[in-house]
């Protein structure tokens, strides 16, 4: 069987630490915001597309360093380049950018972004694209692809921003460009919490251990639905999810939570993933 060590990857881009199931990825370049180049973008890509094989890994964390999440796209080492390049190499370069959300949503361990301060552009993508999100009272999103004079559809952000915080509020987003500040975040359902500073890479982390130590496959199943089920009419959402929970009952972690639960006293199931 195809498996690889997680913890044994060594990224030249960004941070990486494995921990108790746990990866975290942090953007490490807090004396500009965090800003993404043509490089990160591509071993993000790689790295989450190698998730799917990874043994030691149920639960990801996704933050930034130095008080910012992300400024995202460089200006110097992307912007600048692109505005020379013809149609062939920036198709090539959206589909990359594109490919990263796609490699997010399908591999199947959960994703938890833990943001603080600036989130701009494809630096508000990424927390978009994750599955839960938790902030601060400092953050500020803004999907600004309008102020560069391109279009707000970036990476997704036309499909998924209204599923989360509904089509009128992502269509202002994604027109003005202005940023959308924590407390509205909160209210809208983009931030599962706002927490203070020094707190909410900690919950993040807290979050992720608690779901690595639950059913691996039935997490992975339930992530698999929420993206699929989009694009499906009730009736299909239902077979699909009737096949998805018959083949959960099939594992060996639904034996172990009926032992523990039948067991006198009640204990608390210890999930394997298997």
């Amino acid at each position: 069987m195809y498996k690889l060590k997680a913890a044994e990857w060594k990224p030249q881009h960004f941070g990486w630490d494995v921990k108790d199931r746990v990866a975290t990825v942090t953007l490490n370049r807090p004396e500009r915001k965090n800003p993404l180049t043509f490089e990160s973008y591509a071993e993000l890509r790689d790295t989450f597309h190698q998730l799917q094989y990874a043994e030691d890994v149920r639960a990801v964390v996704f933050t930034g360093e130095g008080g910012n999440f992300s400024s995202g796209g460089d200006v110097h080492d992307i912007i600048g380049p692109l505005v020379k390049m013809e149609m062939p190499e920036l198709l090539y370069f959206t589909r990359m950018t594109g490919n990263l959300i796609k490699e997010m949503r399908n591999c199947p361990q959960p994703i938890i972004a833990a943001v603080d301060g600036i989130s701009a552009g494809a630096g508000a993508i990424i927390p978009m694209a994750c599955d839960l999100r938790y902030g601060t009272p400092e953050c500020k999103t803004m999907f600004l692809f309008v102020m560069v004079g391109l279009a707000g559809c970036d990476m997704g952000a036309c499909a998924i921003l209204p599923r989360i915080i509904g089509q009128g509020r992502a269509s202002e987003l994604l027109y003005t460009g202005r940023a959308m500040t924590a407390q509205e975040g909160l209210a809208w359902g983009y931030f599962n919490e706002v927490l203070p500073k020094d707190r909410v890479v900690a919950r993040a982390q807290e979050m992720a251990l608690s779901l690595a130590n639950g059913p691996a496959f039935g997490h992975a199943m339930t992530k698999k639905c929420l993206h699929q089920e989009w694009s499906m009419t009730i009736e299909q959402a239902l077979e699909t999810e009737a096949e998805a929970q018959a083949i959960c009952m099939q594992t060996k972690d639904f034996e172990r939570a009926y032992v523990a639960f039948a067991s006198k006293p009640r204990q608390t199931p210890k999930f394997q993933g298997d």
